[in-house]
């Protein structure tokens, strides 16, 4: 099953607040709001939501294809997704802009505040996907990230308009979308992927009820943090699965990206639904106890090992005939 990702690129500036953004915050100046953190930590790392899923399925032998844009200082990160099993012959190279920058800060209470810088990737909006097909021989779905928003639109129509199954994953780009592009992005997807309050904010935005949702995608899958994940479809029972055992909380960016790649390569390797979240919240663990979204280290036996241990031995069974353990 061949899997095309859309989505940014970005090269991420994580720091760390020792104390509570909520401390911080009074309550009726809010309108006013002028605050700055003195942080103890800066780590730089590899970054973007569709270069990370794609790492992640990567790592899993899923063999994703990147689609995206970045700038001329994308040489060594591409050398780097290359050797961890991404095929990046698809990502347009902008002659002006830099690759796009994510700077976060997370405090005590793993509660984050974040900035995005575009850059390249607002030449997104140039990639045809039918190139890309035609340069891999087909594709089978395209998951649709984060990305320049006028990009995620071209994408969504350009799979309508070809008959290629997608699904709609707004992440970040929700909180500046209006409801009718949200509408055109949901309509006719595979699966919808969010969190819990982008769950509510899709449903407020667009006005349409949680059902009415279900009606117009085929699953809608709803990451519950800490309590796993959900998918729903019309007419058949709720999968709920739970997450693994953490052995430490480290850092929390990234860890829907790597839900997505595991997800995503369950799927590729023809699993049920309930298998492919199993995989998705067992290397979304494997990162939240990692400092960046790309530098945690997928030890195969040590993977199947923690499967096994959350979810049993027929589970572990099925995944691990596709992880070459």
């Amino acid at each position: 099953m061949r899997i095309a990702v859309t989505g940014s690129i970005a090269t991420d500036h994580l720091m760390t607040f020792p104390g509570r953004f909520a401390d911080q915050l009074v309550a009726d100046q809010l309108h006013t709001v002028s605050l700055s953190f003195l942080v103890d930590r800066l780590d730089v790392r590899r970054g973007g939501v569709g270069a990370n899923i794609c790492f992640g399925m990567g790592q899993l032998g899923a063999e994703p294809i990147l689609v995206g844009a970045a700038g001329a200082d994308f040489g060594e990160y591409r050398a780097w997704l290359d050797r961890h099993g991404v095929d990046t012959g698809s990502v347009h190279i902008s002659e002006t802009a830099h690759t796009a920058r994510f700077v976060v800060t997370t405090d005590a209470d793993h509660n984050q505040i974040g900035s995005f810088y575009t850059g390249a990737m607002s030449e997104a909006r140039q990639i045809e996907l039918k190139a890309v097909a035609d340069r891999v021989g087909g594709l089978d779905l395209v998951l649709i990230g984060a990305d320049d928003p006028e990009a995620m639109l071209r994408h969504t129509e350009e799979c309508r308009t070809r008959g290629i199954p997608f699904a709609a994953d707004f992440s970040q780009q929700i909180a500046r979308m209006e409801g009718e592009d949200i509408r055109i992005l949901t309509e006719g997807a595979r699966y919808l992927f969010s969190n819990e309050y982008e769950k509510g904010l899709i449903e407020s935005k667009t006005g349409w009820t949680d059902a009415e949702i279900l009606d117009k995608v085929d699953y809608r899958v709803t990451t519950l943090g800490a309590r796993g994940v959900r998918i729903e479809r019309t007419g058949e029972p709720v999968i709920e699965v739970g997450c693994p055992e953490e052995e430490a909380k480290v850092e929390p960016t990234g860890v829907g990206d790597a839900f997505r790649a595991g997800f995503l390569s369950g799927l590729s390797w023809g699993v049920g639904h309930e298998r492919a979240a199993q995989v998705g919240c067992m290397l979304a663990t494997l990162v939240i106890e990692t400092v960046g979204t790309q530098e945690y280290e997928l030890r195969r036996a040590h993977f199947v090992e923690r499967f096994t241990k959350t979810y049993g031995q027929d589970a572990a069974e099925e995944v691990q005939q596709h992880l070459g353990v």
